[in-house]
């Protein structure tokens, strides 16, 4: 099977809970995580703080968020382990070709995400429509910048 783009490494991991402060005592002041930045999005349900480790195109982004609304969704905060990030060379070909082979993508399209990066997340659970899915994981493809690429590919 010949795919017109290529999975470069992990962009990210999001860690959900209902206290970001506690995420943050744990993942910044213990384990010495970089705290980077922070991005709410009422319409996404999330305060997120963005944190990393690693450098350059090594760096993996560690977010750590609780939901705007915990009665709304998504709900960001289940399961602790929200989604994992991927990086991909061409995130406009991936989504094509995924598209005709069967993935099921959550709503929203590509967009731009937290970080700036352009992204689109794979739906967890299968239907009628897609036959394949994350399985029961959510995964989010990113656009990886050229440093990245250059560096990885």
């Amino acid at each position: 099977m010949s795919r017109p783009f290529k999975i470069l490494g992990i962009q990210q991991i999001a860690i959900g809970g209902t206290d970001k402060q506690k995420l943050k005592a744990l993942w910044v002041d213990l384990l010495g995580l970089q705290y980077k930045d922070t991005f709410v999005s009422e319409r996404e349900n999330v305060d997120e703080d963005i944190c990393a480790i690693g450098h350059g195109p090594h760096e993996v982004e560690i977010d750590l968020m609780q939901p705007f609304d915990i009665e709304k969704k998504p709900a960001v905060h289940q399961t602790p382990l929200n989604h994992i990030g991927l990086w991909v060379d061409d995130l406009p070909k991936a989504v094509e070709w995924l598209t005709q082979q069967g993935l099921r993508f959550a709503p929203g399209g590509i967009r731009t995400g937290a970080a700036g990066h352009d992204i689109i997340f794979v739906h967890p659970k299968a239907n009628e429509e897609f036959m394949f899915s994350g399985e029961g994981v959510l995964i989010e493809l990113v656009q990886a910048p050229p440093n990245v690429i250059a560096a990885l590919a």
